[in-house]
């Protein structure tokens, strides 16, 4: 019986001897083979496809003798390698061999060169079978992916350096072309808002640092259509060369809302839905609040906002009501492309919309706001052959953390945009503040009772907040938070406690728990940075740094795996303070940061002024960047001069995947934010 793993091959001779000594040496050699011995030429044409050999040996002395047998072995198994074994051998009779095709020529008499010969063309065999089967598979899979591309529902398009190569035809008929669309440059596929994040995304996924994110684009169609969609993007190959394969999913054209241009109405007007660009309508919107409100938040602060159109009855009367109609879904579109995907917004009725905005503090809700107004004033749409804008006014409520009221926060906003309206319109307004009356007064009552007892039973804990590299692995940052711990042992966020804190004097004490937390943490955990933010009074405060020397010696942590971090406005108020702590925070090894970088009047001055290893770019021009090119051009500014600076960037607040693609264009190193993950794991409660 033959072994399973024994090496069928085929001797030509008309003795058996030679077979069996071919046997024995290669056995003697480690390589167990079963040699068929052929007397015959006549009989090797059969025995070729039945034994399916990987070598065939000619028994021979001239190299003449091959030239019948390689013709045959031509025939039917072209790959198969060919040796010539020779009572002797020379370098002529291997140079004519080698003309006639065999692989080279062998003699019993040397069996080490024969084995070595025998075992580098069984292993060039098996290499050339794999690599003709990795090709037929390559070949076969590019072909099954030719047919999905072209039978495929979803609209593909592959890209190499900019330029579109491929696409199939659901994306034809998505763009409605007939002579397709290769060799254009993809970004004339887009509105023009869409290209910093789709140059960063398409940047991105060459460098195979994508993952299943969805990024959101304006489609530019050829009858003057603007269609927003969500497109994936894949590394893909393309004829040898990489490229990057973007996938917008099938989905019903009825779930679909388009600006139409004026030629394009009639065609639509039966089958589209109300006109809110993928935004609720009012009695999904008001059930959904209401759910979101019955939540309580994460993080930061909530707010109602609601957008109106100003002086609407006028534009109807110039350009109609269906067009009108029109209008309203174009300032939709320009409403759902400010918010984060997370938050909720719809149609309210009539010519308002209604958003509850989820963001860090009132300073980006106001930012916000004055971008969408200033955005809707800026931007011009063409409805019946004529050029028309609009403007807006924006009434802003924040809602109460402690006992938020759907009915009482959207009265207030309502109240507002109509005090705004009232004013002229084009302009945000916000429910009136009472930090200085007497409810303020009893609400700080009762929270520094709070804050006090929690410091004294040790009922604050910190969580944290990964910070993802934008450039390479994992960089083992975190930014750290604070949380209390009630009575029944719930979390109350700092947006509840903080403001209280701060005016009353007890940030101090909630920041030297936060280091000393901060600083065990360290030192049993080893993470390569942690954020450890610092109140202005911190900052000023003469014994910190005393009280930190005395926690580092007692903890035993690395300094370099803390890094300290205030805000601009902070530094910007008192310069000389935090230069002096920065300084003296640097030479005991410890990192330090700016937060809210680009907030203030002089932010690149601060480059100069105070010893920085990070900034972090303020999150008001993070949450409106991806379609924004003025505010992309500022932060690239302010990044090219940390860069020169030698000192690193990080952007908070990244909430979503545009944005990280237009980051990724202007060169930040480093993101936060709800997109890479919420700050929910607890890293430690400190003992007592």
């Amino acid at each position: 019986m033959s072994e399973p793993n024994a090496v069928p091959l085929i001797v030509v001779s008309t003795a058996r001897d030679a077979g069996e000594a071919l046997n024995g040496a290669l056995r003697r050699a480690g390589q167990p083979v079963h040699c068929t011995w052929i007397p015959a030429l006549r009989d090797l044409g059969d025995a070729l496809p039945q034994i399916n050999p990987e070598l065939l040996i000619l028994v021979g002395s001239t190299a003449a003798e091959l030239t019948p047998v390689i013709g045959v072995r031509d025939q039917l198994a072209p790959t198969v390698p060919v040796l010539l074994l020779a009572p002797a051998v020379d370098e002529a009779l291997i140079a004519a061999a080698l003309q006639r095709g065999a692989r080279d020529v062998v003699t019993l008499g040397n069996s080490a060169r024969l084995t070595a010969v025998v075992l580098r063309e069984l292993e060039v065999f098996r290499t050339q079978q794999a690599l003709n089967s990795t090709r037929k598979s390559a070949s076969d899979a590019r072909s099954q992916l030719d047919v999905v591309l072209q039978r495929s529902n979803d609209a593909i398009a592959q890209v190499q350096e900019g330029i579109v190569i491929e696409a199939n035809p659901a994306w034809h008929e998505l763009y409605g072309v007939e002579d397709g669309i290769a060799g254009q440059p993809v970004m004339d596929l887009f509105e023009e808002s869409t290209h910093a994040a789709l140059r960063g995304a398409l940047a991105a996924c060459q460098q195979g640092r994508w993952s299943d994110h969805v990024l959101r684009a304006n489609a530019l169609l050829t009858d003057g259509t603007v269609l927003p969609l969500e497109i994936t993007l894949a590394l893909g190959e393309h004829e040898g060369e990489p490229c990057v394969r973007l996938v917008v999913p099938a989905r019903p054209r009825a779930e679909e809302y388009v600006f139409q241009a004026p030629a394009a109405v009639a065609a639509v007007a039966v089958t589209r839905p109300e006109p809110a660009a993928g935004l609720m309508r009012r009695p999904e919107l008001l059930e959904a609040l209401a759910e979101r409100l019955a939540t309580p938040a994460a993080g930061g602060m909530r707010c109602v906002a609601l957008v109106r159109i100003d002086k609407f009855a006028a534009l109807e009367r110039v350009i109609g009501i269906t067009a009108s109609e029109d209008v309203l879904a174009e300032v939709a579109r320009l409403l759902k492309d400010t918010l984060h995907p997370k938050e909720v917004a719809g149609r309210f009725g009539g010519v308002r919309f209604l958003a509850l905005l989820e963001r860090g503090n009132e300073h980006d809700i106001s930012a916000w706001s004055e971008r969408v107004v200033s955005r809707v004033q800026r931007h011009v749409m063409n409805v019946n052959d004529k050029s028309v804008s609009v403007t807006c006014t924006i009434g802003l409520s924040v809602v109460s953390p402690a006992h938020p009221s759907l009915d009482a926060v959207v009265q207030d906003a309502i109240e507002c945009a109509r005090r705004g309206a009232a004013r002229g319109g084009n302009q945000s307004v916000s429910s009136d503040r009472a930090d200085t009356d007497s409810r303020v007064m009893s609400y700080d009552k009762v929270w520094v009772k709070h804050i006090k007892a929690a410091l004294m039973e040790n009922r604050f804990r910190l969580v944290q907040q990964p910070i993802a590299s934008l450039q390479g692995e994992d960089p083992g940052m975190f930014d750290v938070l604070v949380r209390m711990i009630d009575h029944q042992g719930k979390e109350v966020l700092p947006s509840e406690f903080m403001a209280a804190a701060s005016r009353n004097d007890l940030m101090k004490n909630i920041d030297r728990w936060v280091v000393g937390a901060s600083l065990s943490f360290a030192a049993q955990k080893k993470p390569e940075c942690l954020f450890v933010r610092l109140s202005r009074e911190s900052a000023r405060d003469s014994a910190f740094l005393e009280w930190l020397d005395n926690h580092l010696r007692n903890s035993r942590a690395e300094p370099r795996r803390l890094c300290f971090q205030i805000t601009e406005e902070s530094a910007a108020s008192h310069v000389s303070e935090v230069q002096a702590l920065a300084g003296a925070l640097r030479e005991r090894k410890f990192r330090f940061a700016l937060d809210g970088f680009g907030s203030g009047r002089n932010s690149t001055g601060m480059l100069e002024s105070v010893p920085l290893d990070f900034v972090k770019i303020d999150g008001t021009l993070v949450q409106g960047l991806a379609a924004d090119h003025q505010l992309q051009q500022r932060v690239r500014l302010l990044v090219e001069a940390a860069r020169k600076h030698g000192v690193q960037t990080v952007a908070e607040r990244v909430e979503d995947a545009n944005t990280m693609a237009v980051l990724w264009q202007v060169g930040v190193q480093y993101i936060q934010g709800y997109f890479v993950n919420e700050p929910e794991e607890v890293v430690l409660r400190a003992e007592r």
